[in-house]
């Protein structure tokens, strides 16, 4: 169906917003652009000039307000450029985007042409400016020729342009001087004698449009530029056309197409409809060929994770391009930060922003990436677009797939002719210009006789209106031939279609990794509003299901991604949508994959549905026409763009309403997006205040969310208050830590120092500690041996240059990047992160010489609430440093305590060894000799040197032939304990420690269990079902988040100690001369009583039945007292308990034991083990063990081969 269409309403409904042009104001002359960065040497003709808005139309809207100096700044990002008429004077196109507050976006669209200049005060400047110049350059020739000193002095006193005004310069030179400068000049690059040269400047087309329809409307500037430019006159004044593009022609409806016309001919766009992919006219292809595939999907991985991305290009079309084009491929997410395709000199400030951006700068002629100082590189990811380069941050993740996803986009775009790895473009057959203007001849014949029918008319009047546009097979002024044309519009249609097939490729990947997403969504709250005020207190996605349920491949990803703005803004968006309407984007993802679950997409049509709207337009726009305007008005002068007529152009500016029935009620917090665009100092200082604001509200909720998900997460599922968020989960929360002290370390630095601004101020710090004070001894030297140790005593701290010491020789080959995150992973885990970084602050001096007056670090307020923030941390135990850098030595203190009444000095010992990790189980033995022979040890601390982690070791048993058990070695359970001392108080606050050895206390009631024959069974049953439960709560538990399993299995309250409980109960034992009581004793007994009784046949007269489990319990025992370990009886049976668990024999050993015929002497009858109810609810109790796998450590079978 094809209509009429019109916009006489509100702007909102109107295809352009505004129409703009730039350029050089007579009335102001030329001022030169101090922003532009030029200096003096460059020839005037090269520098840079301030431009000016010289008209735009309508004066303003409601909705939209004309924002002159935003968009002076980005149609002219260098200002004004002259030329000369032997320059080249090629028009060029870019277009920008400006961004709002309530997110929305509008798009401009530049049309840049050289024009002459004819006002004669501009001219004889140049003139001057050029004088000046040659002036200068031959003083400063002299000054540097020997044979020309004594002329250099008397010159050089009036060429400096700070000290002497263009009058008095030119006026120190005699005519005949100044004459001879400038013909010897004349030849040289940059010089203008008005005499025999043209002068020409730049000038500036633009059209604001509230969506990016990026063909339509570079058709529509060019074929006004070719009006302008064309010797004929067009048929309309050029206002018919602005006036019609501005007030006439509407936004084509969702899912239609609309024809309006130009200065020459038709011009067609389309608008995607409700189901498909929103708008997106930049051509991606041409992102891909700048870039190639592998930089492409690194630089989406880089904005997925929201780095900080700076474009860099020498063509302001292709930043536009490439940041237009990852924005799209971001669906179903939004880019939530900082977005400036193009940065002029002026905002080059921004780049100091401590926040995640897309930003775009220019590429000056022969400068190179070295010469661009950048503050902070640590989470930068730079694009050089014209060397096709990326360098992304250190540690980047992969994308999910990214071997397959690079192998899919390959195949899209060889089949369009395009090479994956970037550069050139393989060039489709196309008609030949004479084969085109033959059929169009043809058609135009039969049009006469009648033999055509609608859709054919609409088909030839296309045609014509190319040939029109075209002069046939000719070429006009500024035209093109018909093939050309024909040409044109087949590479645009082919570049709308490869447009969708690349984004439905990632479209299709998101859907994919988050298909699901809706059943991990957390509706917590009951209306919006309590939603509203608790939002900063809440999580709205299960984080830690979701991931579990992703491959391993994908978690290192995916845990950062789920981190990100763009994540919880989508999140929040569909928790909204149960009291507000759904926003498109996420509506239509929540479409699409409904209709992947219902087998019902359509998204293969789409190139097809969006070729049929372009062939054949639905709506037409009203005609262009002639309006009521003076005589004399909107003649033609070729080569110059006219002086518009104001009143007829002005006309309907108002007419637009304020928006209505907003559906978005929640809009998440950021810096002011118009505001980034004003360069006056107020508006500079405003945006860094709210770049210090931002960066302390990002402080306050990064440690609340760690601390949230340490302290809150297990407390009720341990029954105890540890909670473990170890692994990846842990080093996403701290990695974004890292991101966030080095963007505050970064912001406001004077210099670039290093890659890594944190590093470079320590680095700072360390030289003038040096140069002060003498150095302290560096971590395991012999400094280290003055220490003294003290059970309960805090050991002398180390210090922040120590720390740095230490990081600084680790032999992990780290980068600055490195090393920072290494001393910040060291300060956390120490607890000593917001102690060290307070003492890096309190040089002043430093800190004065190093950052900006509006940097954060001298914003003494909330320089001190960061590091308050940042002190809340130490209520939790962090092993970060411990678990990342597991190849580096580590010096450690052990120290062996015997039991304090026999007054035996204690052994200590000062090891270096790889990182140990977390400690949780320990070796000790001896070799029988010695003053230690026989010794009763109270317990063994170990003291890491680096971490200053403390373990404790309780052992409360004899080591030694011939007492105790006689063991020589043992195993040993231990738990970090936490030195004392009160004004260690808050630092030392953590979580509960582990379970330990059993200690003596413990010992104790275990050997009073034998002679209690009435003790309470209840107890000892109790116990045994809360170690097996501990054992399957471990096992449901994410991977990452399991605790040690040998505290689990030998610890205090562990399995076998339980078990032990069990079978001592009802003991018979003979106590005249205080003899101990061994499990092990009773186990060794009943399986010399089984072997004997096989062996004589008189298994048949028992109730037992010989066969497997039988054999193994004989054969496990036989094994482990055959095992050249001395581990004593104690360390036998804990042997037997974990090979019996992880072989899944336990359950099947206890009914071997109970009907042992051993078993009726040695017990009583009350004893739990000749309970039949108590023995099968054990041996359930420990079936339900069986389904698990269990690892066990080395340590624990060591010597035992089964």
């Amino acid at each position: 169906m094809n209509g009429t269409a019109a916009a006489t309403g509100s702007a909102s409904c109107r295809f352009a917003h505004y129409f703009v042009e730039c350029g050089v104001d007579p009335e102001t002359g030329l001022e030169p652009d101090d922003g532009a960065g030029e200096g003096f040497e460059q020839s005037p003709i090269r520098r840079s000039f301030k431009s000016k808005v010289l008209v735009h139309y309508p004066e303003n809207t409601d909705r939209n307000p004309f924002n002159k100096d935003a968009v002076n700044m980005l149609c002219m990002p260098r200002g004004l450029s002259f030329r000369t008429r032997a320059e080249r004077l090629d028009p060029q196109f870019h277009s920008f985007t400006m961004s709002f507050d309530d997110g929305t976006r509008s798009y401009g669209f530049v049309h840049t042409f050289y024009e002459e200049v004819t006002s004669a005060p501009i001219i004889t400047a140049m003139q001057t400016l050029c004088q000046m110049h040659h002036v200068e350059h031959h003083s400063a020739s002299s000054a540097s020729s020997p044979s020309s000193s004594a002329s250099s002095s008397s010159s050089s006193s009036a060429s400096s342009p700070s000290t002497s005004s263009m009058d008095s310069l030119v006026s120190s030179l005699d005519e005949s001087d100044t004459e001879s400068l400038v013909s010897a000049c004349l030849g040289c690059a940059g010089s203008f004698d008005p005499a025999r040269d043209t002068l020409y400047v730049s000038k500036a087309l633009c059209l604001l449009t509230p969506l990016p329809f990026l063909q339509a409307a570079r058709e529509f500037l060019s074929q006004l530029h070719q009006a302008v430019t064309s010797h004929t006159a067009p048929p309309l004044p050029i206002e018919s056309y602005i006036h019609n593009i501005l007030y006439e022609v509407p936004l084509p409806p969702p899912g239609r197409s609309l024809r309006f016309h130009g200065v020459q001919g038709p011009i067609v766009c389309q608008r995607p409809g409700p189901g498909e992919l929103p708008l997106g006219e930049y051509p991606l292809g041409e992102a891909f060929s700048l870039l190639g595939v592998d930089n492409m999907v690194q630089l989406l991985t880089c904005a997925l994770l929201e780095t900080q991305v700076l474009l860099c290009s020498h063509d302001y079309q292709r930043l536009m391009t490439v940041a237009e084009g990852v924005t799209t491929l971001l669906f179903p997410f939004q880019w939530q930060h900082i977005y400036l395709p193009i940065v002029s000199a002026p905002l080059h400030h921004l780049l100091d922003a401590p926040v995640p951006f897309l930003m775009g700068i220019q590429r000056r002629d022969g400068s190179q990436r070295s010469s661009l100082h950048l503050p902070h590189e640590t989470n930068l990811c730079f694009v050089d677009i014209d060397n096709r380069c990326v360098e992304a941050p250190e540690d980047l993740p992969v994308f999910p797939d990214q071997t397959e996803l690079v192998h899919e986009l390959s195949e899209v775009l060889l089949r369009f002719g395009l090479p994956p790895q970037g550069g050139g473009v393989t060039a489709p057959a196309t008609a030949s210009p004479r084969l085109s203007s033959l059929v169009l001849e043809d058609l135009m014949e039969d049009r006469r006789n009648g033999n055509l029918g609608g859709e054919e008319l609409e088909v030839l009047e296309r045609l014509q209106a190319l040939a029109r546009r075209c002069g046939g097979e000719k070429t006009s002024d500024g035209g093109k031939t018909l093939g050309h044309a024909f040409e044109e519009e087949e590479e645009e249609l082919k570049a709308a279609k490869l447009n969708i097939q690349l984004r439905e490729v990632f479209a299709g990947r998101f859907a994919a990794m988050f298909g699901r997403y809706e059943e991990f969504v957390i509706h917590s709250a009951l209306d919006l509003d309590s939603w509203l005020s608790n939002r900063e207190g809440t999580f709205s996605f299960d984080k830690g299901s979701f991931l579990s349920g992703q491959p391993a491949a994908h978690l290192h990803f995916l845990s950062r991604f789920l981190e990100t703005s763009m994540f919880s803004s989508f999140v929040d968006g569909k928790v909204i949508s149960r009291w507000a309407d759904r926003e498109p984007l996420q509506q239509l993802f929540d479409s699409r994959l409904e209709g992947e679950r219902l087998c019902d997409t359509d998204e293969e049509d789409s190139p097809q549905v969006i070729e049929r709207r372009l062939l054949k337009a639905d709506h037409t726009a009203i005609h262009p026409h002639l309006l009521d305007m003076r005589i004399g008005q909107g003649r033609h002068h070729p080569g110059y763009f006219p002086r518009l007529q104001a009143d007829v152009l002005a006309q309907g500016q108002n007419t637009n309403k304020p928006r209505k029935g907003y559906k978005h009620t929640f809009v998440r917090k950021n810096l002011r997006q118009a505001k980034l665009l004003d360069s006056s100092p107020q508006a500079v200082t405003q945006t860094h205040r709210e770049f210090v604001d931002g960066l302390l509200s990002e402080c306050r909720l990064k440690t609340k969310r760690m601390l949230m998900e340490r302290m809150g997460k297990e407390s009720v599922e341990l029954g105890q208050g540890e909670a473990n968020i170890t692994g990846l989960q842990e080093n996403t929360l701290i990695h974004g830590l890292c991101d966030l002290l080095e963007r505050t370390w970064g912001h406001g630095l004077q210099l670039k120092q290093g890659r890594s601004a944190l590093w470079s101020h320590l680095l700072h710090y360390q030289a003038a500690r040096v140069k002060t004070e003498t150095p302290a001894e560096s971590p395991g030297s012999n400094g280290s041996d003055h220490r003294t140790f003290h059970v309960g005593t805090l050991l002398p701290r180390g210090s922040l240059i120590q720390d740095m010491r230490f990081i600084q020789t680790m032999r992990e080959g780290l980068s600055e990047v490195g090393q920072a995150r290494a001393w910040i992973h060291l300060a956390l885990e120490k607890k000593m992160l917001s102690h060290h970084l307070k003492e890096l602050l309190t040089n002043q001096e430093l800190l004065r010489q190093l950052y900006k007056p509006h940097a954060f670090l001298l914003c003494e307020e909330e320089r001190e609430q960061f590091l308050f923030h940042l002190l809340s941390l130490n209520t939790v135990d962090y092993l970060c440093f411990t678990r990342v850098f597991t190849s580096i030595s580590i010096p450690y203190r052990v120290v062996i305590i015997p039991m304090t009444k026999l007054s035996i000095a204690m052994a200590t010992v000062d090891p270096w060894c790889k990182n140990l990790g977390r400690l949780s189980t320990l070796q000790l033995g001896q070799e029988n000799s010695g003053l230690l022979a026989k010794c009763l040890i109270d317990c063994v601390m170990v003291y890491n040197e680096i971490t200053e982690h403390t373990y404790k070791f309780p052992c409360g048993r004899w080591l030694g032939k011939g007492v105790g058990d006689g063991s020589l070695e043992r195993v040993l359970i231990g738990q970090q304990v936490s030195p004392g001392g009160e004004e260690d108080a808050g630092r030392w606050t953590g979580t509960p420690p582990e379970l330990a050895s059993p200690s003596q206390t413990v010992r104790a009631v275990l050997e009073s269990l034998g002679s209690r024959s009435r003790i309470l069974s209840v107890e000892v049953q109790e116990d045994m079902r809360e170690a097996a439960n501990n054992l399957v709560k471990h096992f449901h538990k994410p991977e990452q988040e399991r605790g040690n399993l040998t505290v689990l299995l030998c610890g205090e309250g562990g399995l076998v100690l339980s078990l032990e409980k069990f079978l001592l109960h009802g003991l018979k034992t003979n106590r005249l001369f205080q003899r101990n009581v061994f499990v092990w004793d009773f186990i060794e007994k009943s399986v010399v009583s089984m072997e004997t009784a096989d062996q004589m046949g008189d298994l048949h007269r028992s109730t037992m039945t010989k066969g497997p489990p039988c054999d193994l319990l004989c054969h496990y025992v036989n094994a482990i007292n055959a095992s050249p370990r001395n581990i004593g009886k104690e360390g036998k049976f804990q042997l037997l308990v974990c090979l019996g668990i992880r072989d899944r024999l336990l359950s099947h050993w206890l009914p071997l034991l109970a009907e042992c015929s051993l078993t009726v002497r040695t017990y009583e009858d009350g004893a739990l083990l000749q309970d039949r109810a108590a023995l099968h609810s054990l041996s359930r109790i420990l079936h339900t063990l069986n389904e698990f796998t269990i690892t066990l450590e080395t340590a624990l079978v060591k010597g035992v081969d089964l």
